[in-house]
């Protein structure tokens, strides 16, 4: 039997309202009239709002606002700010609301495997352990390559998305072994990722991680890493995405995809500053200054 001892962070929201009045604010944001049902359709059902309401992207990073991942700081951005954020700030905020309606869960740290890097990446992706009756459960509202789904932390757990994609939970090793203890893998349209998947048809790695406890530190330092190093990707291109119930919308420096299962596909390249803005605003809801967008490294 897996064992695990779970970890529910504290709120740093000073002036943010009660713990309730932030979760119905998230909610609000998310566009879920009523809280969920404590089990694994509420979880699946929170998640798949999360991502379909609120944009992963890193528009702070080029724009030399950095990003933290404190309670507090990613509900004033994400909610409250209706902005986006990657990983770190997307399931800071989902292990907060999910805490919040009556989870039990932690974040836990892996290492992004999309892409086959050559070498074994550091541990800047997390993802959200959820504790279930039926046992422990993995979420993730933060992978910006695609819409990884909630699965049961289960040898061979598979699910499939609206957009037509599988995915796979394999048990690889122990906790503390590398890449990792767990793999998730996907198999499905390329298009609907943000450009890093080889095939449609073959079963690709998108991350791995292990169960191991992680400090507050660690989480910062995660975070950190991928606003500032030089080889995160985050400082060498600007990514946009947001998913669809049966799609993805993926902007990519100024690279504009959007696929729907059973529509064609639409692709525009943005050449100006004002394009850029109207992208981000109709496509990914978002609402960005005409003098931030001209400081993005684009144009």
């Amino acid at each position: 039997m897996l064992c695990v001892t779970f970890f529910l962070p504290p709120f740093d929201v000073a002036g943010h309202g009660t713990v309730m009045d932030r979760l119905d604010s998230y909610l609000a944001r998310i566009g879920i009239a009523e809280r969920p049902v404590v089990g694994a359709d509420g979880l699946a059902k929170i998640q798949a709002a999360h991502r379909r309401a609120i944009p992963f992207e890193n528009l702070s990073v080029p724009l030399g606002h950095g990003a933290r991942c404190g309670s507090g700081e990613v509900f004033e951005k994400l909610v409250e700010a209706r902005r986006g954020g990657f990983c770190f700030e997307h399931n800071r905020l989902l292990s907060d609301m999910l805490t919040a309606t009556g989870f039990s869960n932690r974040i836990v740290l892996a290492r992004v495997l999309l892409g086959d890097p050559a070498d074994i990446t550091p541990r800047t992706h997390c993802l959200v352990l959820v504790e279930l009756e039926e046992g422990a459960w993995i979420a993730d509202a933060g992978f910006g390559g695609s819409y990884a789904p909630p699965m049961p932390l289960r040898d061979g757990a598979q699910a499939i998305t609206g957009d037509g994609a599988h995915h796979r939970l394999t048990r690889i090793g122990k906790d503390g072994d590398l890449p990792g203890a767990w793999l998730v893998e996907r198999m499905g349209p390329k298009l609907a990722t943000d450009g890093r998947v080889k095939t449609d048809d073959a079963w690709e790695a998108q991350y791995a991680f292990d169960l191991l406890a992680v400090p507050e530190a660690d989480l910062a330092l995660g975070c950190h890493w991928s606003a500032t190093h030089d080889t995160s990707r985050f400082t060498n291109h600007v990514v946009v995405s947001l998913c669809l119930p049966d799609g993805f919308a993926s902007l990519v420096d100024r690279n504009l995809t959007v696929w729907r299962k059973g529509q064609d596909v639409r692709r525009a390249s943005l050449d100006t500053a004002h394009a850029y803005g109207d992208a981000l605003a109709q496509t990914f809801g978002l609402s960005l200054r005409d003098e931030d967008v001209t400081r993005l490294p684009l144009f």
